[in-house]
């Protein structure tokens, strides 16, 4: 198994189950959206975001550009949830998952760059 899958699949389970609880707004994500000040509606439109980028990640292991395109479209999403958390002036542990996950977005973008 190859680096880029080991950071593939992970990156696909936690954004496609991060972008499925946003689109169906269960409560804990309710919450979420209403601490950082965000409307159910956008933060659904996050959750799509997040599984088109599960996807994308994916289609990646067999088109390594868009894996490219893909991660680079996550890390930029989750730039935008960590200056949100820091505007909000939220506690560090509100924000240590988007910087784990920037983390693997990361690994994820080296390991395409340096896969044959």
């Amino acid at each position: 198994m190859t680096g880029v899958t080991m950071l593939s699949i992970p990156l696909a389970v936690i954004f496609a189950t991060l972008g499925m609880a946003k689109i169906l707004a269960i409560a804990p994500m309710r919450q979420l959206a209403a601490d950082v000040g965000f409307s159910v509606a956008a933060y659904r439109r996050i959750g799509v975001l997040e599984l088109l980028g599960a996807a994308g990640v994916l289609v990646g292991l067999a088109v390594p550009f868009v894996g490219v395109v893909t991660s680079a479209g996550l890390a930029a999403l989750l730039a935008g949830a960590v200056i949100t958390h820091v505007r909000n002036r939220d506690r560090v542990r509100k924000l240590v998952p988007s910087l784990i996950c920037g983390l693997l977005v990361a690994g994820h973008l080296t390991a395409l760059a340096l896969s044959p």
